[in-house]
């Protein structure tokens, strides 16, 4: 399959580099700069899976022609309308779109731009960043990316999808409930998102607090009552899974949502917590916690 990475950051260059190590047919759709650095330094990545390097396939938006059998999207929830702009001229009738955003109002936008029949489910689990040289730094042992039809079926076209994705230092994996998962993914990381901006830590020493563990606690359960309010397809235990999924979390484990805020970068918190905000709005839930994350994360955003 030809494979289009938006993007050739900590995210997309790791799960792209892995595809083109095992010897998949991978561009990346990147910008001037980082085309730039790419030819001078070659895609480089340092993980504990196995360090990588290769001189990468790369091609920016003012470039035209060929089309693509799935384009994997990467970027952020602030890019995406830039993106959705970039990736259409790359864009066949068959063209599989896969997003890794974390959320979930991005696919309604992908699904306006190019059609309900184009747009996959996807969510990746892995933490990883750039250093200062731009290679790509991957130290945690999970490095997991999960895809599938929204709608469940094993189609031809994602067997075949899992047939390219297989047998890479990788774990791609092929779900069968795609939407659960991801809005499970949307779940866990508002609220650990959430509480590590809230009190500038790690969750180690959030958890170890009881008025921390009792914030972590609220916070899933709030979020939660405004998916259900939503009718999303999500298990009625999921704060207590959730829960004890992050009291086993390493101590030191930061979001990248605190990280952005650590390099005085711009958030996606109006698309994870501000998104979620604006449905216990609508409903009329009282969401105390939810509402003091998004108003720390705003006030943090006018500082900018």
């Amino acid at each position: 399959m030809k494979i289009l990475v938006v993007g050739a950051g900590a995210i997309g260059g790791y799960f792209g580099g892995r595809l083109a190590e095992k010897g998949e047919d991978v561009t990346f759709l990147v910008r001037e700069n980082r085309k730039n650095q790419l030819l001078k330094t070659g895609l480089q990545i340092k993980s504990i899976h196995g360090d990588f390097s290769v001189t990468p396939k790369l091609m920016t938006s003012e470039e035209t022609g060929e089309l693509f059998d799935v384009v994997l999207l990467t970027t952020k929830s602030y890019q995406l309308n830039g993106a959705i702009n970039d990736i259409k001229p790359f864009v066949g009738e068959h063209t599989m779109i896969l997003p890794l955003l974390n959320g979930i109002a991005h696919v309604d936008e992908l699904i306006q731009a190019f059609g309900d029949e184009a747009v996959l489910g996807g969510l990746c689990f892995i933490e990883t960043t750039l250093d200062s040289e731009g290679t790509i730094v991957q130290s945690s042992p999970i490095h997991d990316l999960l895809f599938g039809e929204r709608s469940g079926n094993k189609s031809e076209r994602i067997l075949k999808l899992q047939a390219a994705f297989s047998d890479t230092r990788a774990s791609f994996r092929l779900s069968e409930n795609i939407n659960q998962d991801m809005w499970h993914k949307y779940s866990f990381i508002s609220a650990l998102s959430g509480v590590t901006t809230l009190m500038r830590a790690p969750i180690g020493p959030i958890r170890e607090q009881e008025a921390g563990y009792r914030t972590i606690d609220t916070l899933l359960k709030e979020i939660s009552m405004v998916m259900k309010k939503m009718e999303a397809p999500i298990k009625d235990n999921l704060p207590q899974i959730q829960l004890e999924k992050m009291m086993e979390m390493g101590h030191s484990m930061k979001s990248s949502m605190q990280r952005d805020m650590e390099k005085s970068c711009s958030t996606e918190v109006d698309h994870l917590q501000g998104y979620l905000l604006e449905k216990a709005k609508q409903y009329q839930l009282n969401v105390p916690v939810l509402d003091a994350v998004y108003t720390n994360v705003k006030v943090y955003e006018k500082q900018l």
